[in-house]
């Protein structure tokens, strides 16, 4: 039966996965009912065969050792016999008168050294010359003599004096070959019997451990024998290989073993039907299966692991799996199973491109609006989409979306805003093109009617051709023969449109891919909006501030200004600066930094710059305009608090008059950084200037110091924003600005700002930033006349004469005149409403500008003179006759000043 089975045992150790169910509880419990397993019979059995083989050799080693041992008995007696026969003397001794006397020692000595019980010398009638037992000589031998008397050798077994004996009788011979006498030798049986019984341990020895081994060999054999028959019983062994056989050849799944050499060993019925395998496929080599594809064979010849490979064989793919057979003690070989998985690769290609799309989506949302940017967000788009779902993807908005404005209602104004695809050499419309498309085409309707459409083929859509046929042309040339177009809808707005082309792929876009296109378009388009609406409120606040900022230096000779804002990456912030020109050819600088962005913040900078702008009209010293800021932002955060209780705003400020003509500096701050001095020798230096409290705290007076620089040296006023940083010290800013500074003092201020901006912010900062760097001059001292008045009417007409001189020594006679008539006006009121002294200042710079002091602190007041007053019409012809005029207080009173410009 195994010998028959065999092959079937073989195909269960390879197909074990598809038949482990006989190795789980019905096998078991057929084991249970069947003690006596197969492997338990063969062993039983073996165990019977070895002990009855054991036993029968030991038995035929029993009788063989008797039968060589009586042998050798017979042997030894004839041998010792013959010997003594021969011995010389012998004959001698018998022809004496006593021959017992000579023989018995002598067959006593022969006995003892030849190993035998006696040895008798007898006559020819039998009566003993010699024996053992000396009272024995003299009787009868017992035992037969004839034969030996007839010249032959006998041997015998008889009962003797000695007892049961083994004795052999030879003749011994005179000169004429006549027997004289007879010779008898032997051994007792018991002797005989006593060798064999030595002998029988080693005998029963060796057959015990024949048998140990025997059984021993068995034993293993059994083992393995029950480890693969599963202690299988004879019914049960037939009854699994009849289940295994209706299981291999019913299962639907193809099972192949094939040979060492490449023979096919066993194939099912479900892998006859999948291959196509003619009836004598079995027992022929792979190759030589005509059903099989190249790949096939060589996978099933070679033998190799393989684990879910896919092989077409005809129109079916399939899945196979292949192991080799001698992994847990099995011939070689190796198995390999095949599944027909032709739907479930479509199945599983359907959902592996449901997955890609959820991944897709997945990254896009990821991957798409991750700045309020419009454009990065059109790229965004673009980028994520290719190339796993479009070969090509363009985009393009409207062009008032790119502005922050709302679009139009027609697809005219499309700027390209995004291009992305697997090649460069393309030949769409390059990135930033304006374009009208025509209604005709996809994007035109698409735009128009807010919904996606789908173009499979491009070279038969003529409406699209029409937009422009020489380039597409080019396009369906280039290789791309698809379009999705998707308008980017919002809110109910439509922003643009994104087109995804697809020129790779050789299938053409379907309508399962709009729905794809539509989400990913979707999420793109909200994110479009937002970043539209933020740039919309961006340029709308960005507006305001650069507003709120000078937007050009005003003219003057006192300083050489340069400057730089830059914005925070938050946006729009409260940092500003200006530059403010004074009579008297003086220049006001203003730096100023309100807490917190946004809006709010740059709308309370505007107020204060307006507010320096009014109280420098006033020609008030530092420390004053600083003190009416601070009681401007006590009252604004006392409205902010009311209206909608907000917090303090808060502000800092640095305000700084210079003079040209004394270069003197009159600086004065409310909680801001100090200035930088650049003086002409390279050296950097911060003045130590009084600090005071931030605007808006109230309650802390303002200190004004006053500095005399140098022709030359650059003042440097900041905001915070350029040396605080959450990644440094203060103080670390600080030296940077000191060595960004240091060692040019003929660096224009423009190249300094670069300069120190590059030092100190080589990024976008976090807060804003402004920088303000002003270099000074000096106006000459031939530049400027200065006369004192006596305080006497008369006066008047020696000052006219001096001052129309000194117009003529510059040149200027033409405005003699009205400076004349300016200068009578304003010394007379300060004769006759101020008091001593008096004092004339004549400046010329861009302007003409004349100044009369007093030590009155009395301003006069321009008004309209009735038609019967005497006076009053003094300031009406200054302010007719100059471009400006006005009044400035000093501690020690006041300076009425007239300006008029140079032809």
């Amino acid at each position: 039966m195994f010998g028959r089975r065999a092959p079937c045992g073989a195909r269960k150790v390879n197909v074990v996965k598809l038949f482990g169910r006989f190795r789980s509880s019905p096998v078991r419990s057929l084991t249970d009912k069947h003690p006596r397993s197969v492997a338990g019979q063969v062993f039983a059995l073996q165990v019977a065969v070895v002990v009855l083989l054991v036993a029968t050799a030991v038995l035929a080693l029993v009788l063989q050792s008797r039968l060589d041992s009586s042998r050798e008995a017979k042997n030894r007696s004839i041998a010792v016999a013959e010997t003594f026969a021969h011995s010389p003397g012998v004959l001698a001794a018998l022809k004496t008168p006593d021959p017992s006397k000579v023989l018995q020692p002598l067959t006593e000595a022969g006995r003892k050294a030849a190993g035998v019980d006696f040895i008798v010398v007898m006559d020819t009638k039998g009566i003993r010359y010699t024996h053992p037992k000396p009272d024995r000589i003299g009787k009868r031998f017992v035992g037969t003599i004839e034969p030996s008397l007839a010249g032959h050798v006998y041997t015998e077994s008889v009962h003797g004096p000695l007892g049961h004996e083994v004795q052999a009788t030879v003749p011994i011979f005179d000169n004429k070959s006549k027997v004289v006498a007879l010779v008898s030798a032997g051994l007792k049986v018991k002797n005989v019997t006593s060798v064999v019984n030595r002998q029988l341990p080693i005998i029963f020895g060796a057959g015990a451990a024949a048998l140990a081994l025997a059984t021993g060999g068995t034993a293993l054999v059994a083992r393995r024998l029950r480890r693969q028959t599963h202690r299988l019983g004879p019914a049960e062994m037939t009854r699994m290989y009849e289940h295994h056989d209706a299981v291999l050849h019913s299962v639907r799944e193809g099972v192949l073993i094939v040979g060492t050499e490449g023979q096919l060993l066993l194939a099912n019925d479900e892998a006859r039907r999948l291959l196509e395998l003619p009836p004598d496929a079995e027992g022929r080599h792979i190759s030589e299966l005509p059903s099989l594809d190249p790949p096939t064979v060589e996978l099933l010849a070679s033998g190799r692991v393989a684990t879910d490979e896919v092989h077409l064989a005809g129109e079916r793919l399939l899945a196979v799996n292949q192991r080799p057979t001698d992994r847990h003690g099995g011939p070689k070989g190796t198995v390999a199973t095949l599944r027909d998985s032709t739907e479930l690769r479509a199945l599983y290609g359907k959902a592996e491109m449901a997955r890609e799309r959820l991944r897709l989506l997945y990254d896009a949302g990821l991957g798409i609006g991750t700045t309020l940017d419009v454009v990065r967000t059109a790229e965004e788009l673009a980028k994520v989409a290719v190339p796993r779902f479009a070969d090509f993807v363009t985009v393009d908005l409207a062009d008032p979306v790119l502005r922050g404005e709302e679009p139009a209602g027609t697809a005219t104004d499309m700027r390209r805003t995004a291009v992305h695809g697997i090649r460069d050499d393309h030949p769409l419309y390059e990135l930033d093109r304006l374009i009208d498309f025509l209604p005709s085409t996809p994007q035109a309707r698409g735009f128009g009617s807010g919904r996606p459409e789908l173009v499979p083929d491009l070279s038969a859509t003529p409406g699209w051709r029409a937009q422009d046929p020489v380039r597409t042309q080019m396009i369906v040339e280039y290789g791309i023969h698809s379009l999705i177009t998707v308008p980017l809808q919002a809110r109910g707005v439509v922003l643009g449109v994104a087109n995804f082309w697809r020129s790779e792929k050789p299938q053409p876009f379907e309508e399962d891919d709009l729905s794809l296109a539509e989400e990913l378009v979707a999420r793109a388009a909200v994110c479009i909006d937002n970043a539209r609406r933020y740039t919309r409120e961006h340029t709308l606040a960005v507006a305001l501030q650069r507003s709120l900022l000078p937007r050009a230096l005003p003219e003057q000779s006192a300083l050489e200004v340069a400057h730089r804002y830059l914005p925070a990456l938050s946006g729009v912030s409260g940092d500003w600066f200006d530059v403010i020109p004074l009579p008297g050819s003086r220049v006001a600088l203003v730096v100023g930094d309100v807490v917190g962005h946004g809006l709010h913040a740059a709308a309370t900078m505007g107020r204060l710059r307006t507010a320096v702008h009014n109280f420098s009209t006033l020609d008030l010293p530092p420390d004053e305009i600083l003190s009416h800021l601070d009681d401007l932002v006590g009252r604004i955060d006392q409205e902010e608090v009311e209206a909608a209780g907000a917090g303090v705003t808060g502000a800092t400020c640095l305000y700084a008059i210079y003079d040209p003509v004394s270069r003197h500096c009159a600086m004065a701050r409310a909680g801001h950084p100090v200035p930088a001095l650049v003086h002409p020798d390279g050296s950097v230096s911060f003045p130590d200037l009084p600090a005071g409290p931030p605007l808006g705290l109230g309650g802390m007076p303002f200190e004004t110091a006053e500095l005399e620089l140098a022709e030359g040296t650059q003042l440097v006023l900041y905001t915070d924003g350029l040396i605080e940083d959450r990644t440094r010290d203060i103080d670390v800013g600080i030296e940077l600005l000191r060595q960004a500074l240091a060692s040019h003092p003929d660096r224009p201020p423009e190249e300094s700002c670069q300069a120190v901006l590059d030092e100190l912010l080589p990024g976008r900062p976090k807060d804003d930033v402004a920088l303000l760097i002003a270099r000074t001059r000096a106006i000459p001292p031939d530049h400027v006349a200065n006369w004192d008045v006596p305080f006497d009417p008369a006066a008047v007409a020696g000052m006219r004469a001096a001052v129309a001189e000194k117009l003529d020594d510059w040149g200027l006679s033409e405005l003699a005149f009205a400076m004349e008539l300016v200068l009578s006006e304003l010394i007379t009121n300060a004769l006759r409403y101020g008091s001593a002294p008096v004092t004339v200042r004549l400046l010329r710079d861009r302007t003409l500008t004349c100044e009369v002091s007093d030590g009155s602190s009395t301003s006069p007041h321009l008004r309209y003179a009735a038609t019967m007053d005497e006076g009053g019409r003094g300031l009406f012809l200054v302010a007719q006759m100059a471009e400006r005029w006005g009044t400035r207080y000093t501690p020690q009173g006041k300076v009425i000043w007239a300006e008029l410009s140079l032809p």
